[in-house]
């Protein structure tokens, strides 16, 4: 692992930090490969439930670095890799902790998660627009769908910074907190989710990812193929928990 990436851990939650802060966490290829890594052994490790990714220094990720695209090393777009992450779904979500610039590549970044907490002076955007250099992060077809095609061809073709405020309002994040505070409430949320039974959890999330390209009735199909796990191990009991008492008056608690 290189010095650009750190990975922490708070109980079931995985903490991984891109750590370029002198370039705003921009991507070079060491560090896109180090993270590839990193959330693959998340992924691949039992006690972790939930990872929270963000950058150090104020700052997500401001995108490719382009001082090293311009001595003419040719960027691997980690977010669209073929060999990525995002390749392979990983099977357990992750929570981005969005400060300060989230742009162009590390747009796609934030939209390769699975939730987004934002600070409200935190900055979405294309900005590589005006350097002639095309989103190559699955940003192109991530933002569409999230947001709508109207909204994402207004970022995509203007490079309009969004604040954090309205990127809630647009449901391009999903968390709004005071500045300086969206690490610790990713990883609260984190720690929420991991605390709920996982397999149901991460079969609704997995139906959720897949059903795009399916029609209604095998979409709904591919849930109910999903579902069986979490029904013969997870429901059963958890009816019985609720039967008993627990869960009442709105408490959330796994």
């Amino acid at each position: 692992m290189t010095k650009k990436l750190k990975v922490d851990s708070d109980g079931p939650v995985a903490i991984v930090t891109i750590n370029r802060p002198e370039v705003r966490n921009a991507l070079d290829n060491e560090t896109a490969s180090a993270l590839t890594q990193a959330l693959r052994a998340f992924d691949a490790d039992a006690s972790l439930r939930v990872a929270v990714l963000t950058g150090a220094g104020g700052h997500f990720c401001a995108g490719a670095d382009l001082k090293a695209l311009a001595a003419g090393q040719d960027y691997e777009p980690w977010a669209g890799a073929a060999d990525g992450p995002c390749h392979d779904v990983l099977s357990k979500p992750v929570i981005a902790a969005v400060a300060g610039y989230a742009c162009a590549g590390g747009l796609g970044v934030a939209l390769r998660c699975d939730l987004r907490v934002v600070e409200e002076s935190a900055t979405f955007a294309v900005l590589s627009r005006r350097w002639g250099v095309p989103m190559s992060d699955g940003t192109t077809v991530r933002l569409p769908r999230l947001i709508g095609m109207g909204r994402a061809l207004d970022m995509l073709l203007t490079a309009r910074k969004v604040g954090g405020a309205e990127a809630v309002a647009i449901g391009l994040a999903d968390r709004l907190v005071p500045d300086g505070q969206a690490l610790t409430a990713a990883v609260a949320l984190a720690k929420e989710m991991s605390a709920f039974p996982q397999i149901a959890m991460r079969s609704d999330r997995m139906s959720a990812i897949r059903q795009w390209d399916l029609p209604e009735a095998d979409a709904i199909a591919q849930e109910m193929q999903l579902a069986a796990e979490a029904r013969r191990i997870e429901a059963q009991s958890g009816a019985a928990r609720f039967a008993a008492g627990a869960g009442r008056h709105g408490e959330v608690q796994g």
